[in-house]
């Protein structure tokens, strides 16, 4: 079951990797066309998805762990797409905003759950 679960996960964050990396050459591989105009940025952010899916499904990680990644990830792509302004809609700095605020919390989660996880190591 384990092997399973790990396979699964690194299937999909590679996956991801690539939609992040080269979306168009995924698209037309997967669709049989090549992805254009806004499909990009929509098809990085589920670039960004698959791989805090794996990252949440990967041995000894955690759906906070997941969840942290896709905040981080999907905030820096955000903002890099606003700043750069090629699709800037009145949405876009909201959404920035709102997940810097989901990634600020997660963090916070995440450290507290590292410190407790480490008093109780110390404890046993």
């Amino acid at each position: 079951m384990k092997k399973v679960l790990l396979l699964a996960a690194a299937s999909e964050a590679a996956t991801g990797l690539a939609l992040l990396i080269v979306p168009s050459l995924v698209g037309r591989l997967l669709l049989g066309q090549e992805l254009a105009g806004v499909a990009i940025p929509v098809a990085r952010v589920l670039g960004i998805a698959l791989i805090a899916l794996g990252v949440a499904c990967w041995p000894g990680r955690t759906a906070l762990c997941g969840m942290l990644t896709y905040s981080l990830l999907t905030t820096a792509f955000l903002a890099y797409v606003g700043i750069r302004g090629d699709w800037v809609g009145p949405l876009l700095w909201p959404a920035v905003g709102l997940h810097a605020v989901m990634m600020i919390l997660l963090g916070r989660a995440w450290l507290a759950n590292q410190s407790t996880a480490q008093a109780q190591q110390e404890n046993h």
